[in-house]
């Protein structure tokens, strides 16, 4: 089992929701120490105050959507001899409106938040890792990556890249540097406010904030290739292979109502 006790963790998207509570579980697992990256500044500060009772936090008000933000930040810890162990790629943001709605720079910042900054900032720190014959790479996709979702589209794409990419880079690790780790993360609706308005069937039950940051720590510590949740997220990969498309939207669609989930979204308060 990996643990995370003596080690440095890098976790974007962790001024709020699932990211700062991974930051507080890795912490009380004996994280060396743990630095967190957010584009909120004002809530960055209070977390950063808020999980110092518990060890070491540094932080940084990154916007993970711009590559020379991300280089600045990396190039800083870089300059502090910091070498992440374990990084979290965790930011990420929808936009939840039919395709046509979505203006130009709503595509450009989903694809760079979502899919951009996580290869971005993986080949920043890929070299140290292999030069220190150890690390694990946590990307954190979605149920999303593995099914289509209207009012979803951009946000979908965006996620189904993360997935591809991301259980690519395992195989080229493994083959190449088998002592770094990968984990992809494919979650169903979190109660963090993001998906404010949503509306599951009892099959997708909206997953608790604090139960989908222990699952993650928890396989971080077991080195899984894939974290998914809840259970009926198994089924997708199944019921996609087996079934003509039309029953598949028959079941996921009229039955689950999958496809109305978002019809009563708000999102998070800007």
């Amino acid at each position: 089992m990996s643990g995370f006790r003596g080690k440095t963790v890098l976790i974007t998207g962790s001024a709020s929701g699932i990211g700062k509570i991974v930051a507080r579980l890795t912490l009380e697992r004996g994280a060396e120490r743990v630095v967190l990256w957010d584009i909120d500044g004002d809530a960055l500060h209070q977390t950063t105050e808020e999980l110092s009772a518990l060890g070491t936090v540094l932080s940084d008000t990154v916007d993970v959507s711009s590559l020379e933000a991300i280089q600045h930040a990396c190039e800083g810890l870089r300059e502090k001899d910091i070498r992440p162990h374990t990084l979290i790629n965790n930011a990420g943001i929808v936009v939840g409106t039919e395709f046509w709605n979505h203006s130009h720079g709503d595509i450009d910042r989903i694809l760079k938040v979502n899919t951009h900054a996580l290869m971005h900032i993986a080949r920043f720190f890929l070299p140290q890792m292999i030069e220190d014959k150890g690390g694990h790479i946590v990307n954190i996709s979605s149920a999303a990556g593995m099914l289509a979702n209207p009012k979803m589209s951009v946000y979908a794409a965006s996620k189904w890249a993360v997935l591809g990419w991301s259980e690519s880079l395992r195989l080229e690790l493994e083959q190449h540097h088998p002592y770094i780790d990968v984990t992809t993360v494919t979650p169903s609706y979190i109660s963090t406010g993001m998906f404010a308005g949503v509306k599951t069937h009892w099959m997708v039950p909206i997953i608790e904030p604090e139960k989908a940051a222990k699952k993650i720590v928890r396989g971080i510590e077991k080195k899984k290739i894939l974290i998914r949740m809840p259970w009926s997220v198994y089924l997708l990969p199944i019921l996609k292979g087996l079934l003509p498309l039309r029953w598949f939207d028959l079941i996921a669609g009229k039955w689950l109502k999958v496809y109305r989930s978002m019809d009563e979204f708000k999102g998070r308060n800007k």
